[in-house]
């Protein structure tokens, strides 16, 4: 345990850096998160293909990519046609006539895995172009803000439900979570918080801490959805990329749900 301990440390130290460095701009932030996008989908079409054939998923890999560059090119003021989306949509119906003619008898089926990863993964990736130009311009602020939450909820809820951990969260689903741990990672957000409110202070301290629990509890939710999907598809970990960690899909599954949590909270909340 101790060993597998240190091995997540390290992994997730360099993980830190590597999102520090890419979001450090607006071009690094494109090209960091479009690869992660490609990664993500990747491993998740492979998990997918356990259970349903997916028929060329490279090509649907590149079409969430396509999608978060959509939405970094409209997001970022280069391109503000609206009608920029339809190039997306060109490849909603291209799907369908294609899975026509490759597979009538499991038309259906196909259709719903495909779109379920651009849905699951393509949409909640290409949003954090929404959230990192929300001030019209570039700023990695609020995406910092989005990954330190994450990161400190996932860190405390480990090492809290290791210790400490008595009361399963979801047993069924993923045996090692605990109640414990899903409080504690929400207790440290919430001081974390403060931090945050300490050193920005445009922002009322009331909505850092708004912004922490909800990060805390999507994220949390997040996770087990991936969970979830592992268990149906019979795998323990989506890739074996990062160390202690498993795969990409592992490593971005609590920010899926958590880029909502802050968009909503941005949107609905905060004036």
């Amino acid at each position: 345990m101790n060993g597998n301990f240190f091995v997540r440390t390290i992994s997730s130290i360099i993980y830190v850096l590597l999102i520090i460095i890419g979001i450090f701009c607006s071009y690094t932030f494109f090209v960091t998160f479009s690869i992660v996008t490609f990664l993500c989908l990747h491993e998740f079409y492979k998990l997918i293909s356990t259970k349903q054939k997916i028929g060329i998923h490279y090509l649907h890999c590149l079409a969430g990519v396509l999608l978060f560059t959509l939405f970094y090119l409209y997001n970022s003021g280069i391109f503000l046609d609206r009608y920029i989306f339809f190039i997306y949509l060109l490849y909603v119906v291209f799907v369908f006539i294609l899975e026509l003619y490759r597979n009538h008898k499991n038309f259906v089926m196909q259709v719903v895995f495909i779109f379920f990863g651009q849905f699951y993964v393509a949409l909640p990736l290409s949003l954090l172009n929404v959230i990192a130009f929300s001030q019209k311009t570039y700023s990695c602020i609020l995406l910092l803000v989005l990954f330190v939450f994450i990161w400190i909820n996932d860190s405390i809820a480990y090492i809290v439900g290791i210790n400490f951990g008595k009361h399963q969260l979801l047993k069924s689903i993923s045996p090692k979570k605990s109640f414990e741990g899903f409080i504690g990672g929400i207790i440290f957000s919430f001081i974390f918080s403060f931090v945050f409110a300490y050193f920005f202070k445009k922002i009322p301290f009331y909505h850092w801490i708004g912004m922490a629990i909800s990060i805390a509890i999507f994220g949390t939710f997040g996770d087990l959805v991936e969970s979830l999907i592992k268990r149906i598809c019979g795998v323990k970990d989506s890739g074996v990329v990062i160390p202690g960690h498993g795969g990409f899909l592992d490593r971005f599954d609590s920010l899926l749900f958590a880029v909502y949590a802050l968009l909503f909270y941005m949107k609905l909340v905060v004036k």
